[in-house]
């Protein structure tokens, strides 16, 4: 009998899948920051785990750098963020601790526990005043706001890659963990499109509706013409 834990699709989590440049558009950076990201600084930690040249992230590796990347829209320094990676990495016993479930629940209670921070290093991790646990919280919440956590697999369990409000999902339990929309890979339906079929077609051919395709065609960077005939030659 096949569970949560045994499921084949837990091996992706950790297995290398993503190349850097997929990562990069996904978190909507570049490949020269995310290669930024991992570099160590004296016995300080990258704000991402490292990986072998050439070697593609994992899963989990991949949601660091999502993390990360809206950390720094959040507007936290990379500075703050290597320092906060390595404490949780420390608290956590983890290898990847934002995309960690603890992350998620003990995050805000973690950074703002004076008890299990010393004092000389409570500033290097937010720049604390009377309101410094509201900020926390906001910056917390609203930056994870497109993971979602499973306290069952103790990890991110899925990522809405393209935006809260876009219906692309990068799950590692759907489409070998490509990001896809109802289990269709978005680069299916992208070829398909670039083959000349119209929107109405692929979105039949797959049981989809035309805004689940539109979607995934915007998120591959395609301008989509939703009156486009179909030009395919059968």
């Amino acid at each position: 009998m096949t569970t949560a834990h045994s499921a084949p699709w837990r091996e992706r989590l950790s297995a290398p899948a993503y190349q850097v440049g997929e990562a990069a558009k996904y978190a909507r950076t570049t490949p020269h920051t995310i290669g930024n990201w991992k570099k160590i600084r004296g016995n300080r930690r990258g704000a991402v785990s490292r990986r072998s040249k050439r070697v593609a992230l994992s899963y989990l590796q991949l949601i660091e750098v999502g993390v990360v990347a809206a950390m720094r829209k959040a507007g936290l320094t990379l500075t703050k963020i290597k320092e906060a990676r390595e404490y949780l990495c420390s608290e956590f016993n983890v290898e990847y601790p934002f995309a960690h479930y603890r992350f998620k629940t003990d995050g805000k209670s973690l950074f703002m526990d004076y008890d299990q921070i010393k004092q000389n290093d409570k500033d290097k991790l937010l720049d604390l005043n009377e309101h410094g646990q509201l900020a926390w919280t906001e910056i917390l919440s609203r930056l994870l706001q497109q993971f979602e956590y499973d306290p069952h697999i103790g990890a991110v369990i899925r990522w809405q890659v393209d935006g809260i409000d876009s219906p692309v999902r990068l799950d590692p339990r759907l489409a070998f963990g490509a990001p896809q929309v109802n289990g269709i890979p978005t680069w299916v339906l992208r070829e398909r499109w670039r083959s000349g079929e119209s929107l109405a077609d692929i979105a039949g051919d797959y049981d989809l509706e035309s805004h689940l395709v539109s979607s995934a065609l915007r998120f591959e960077g395609i301008e989509v013409d939703p009156d486009r005939p179909n030009t395919w030659i059968h």
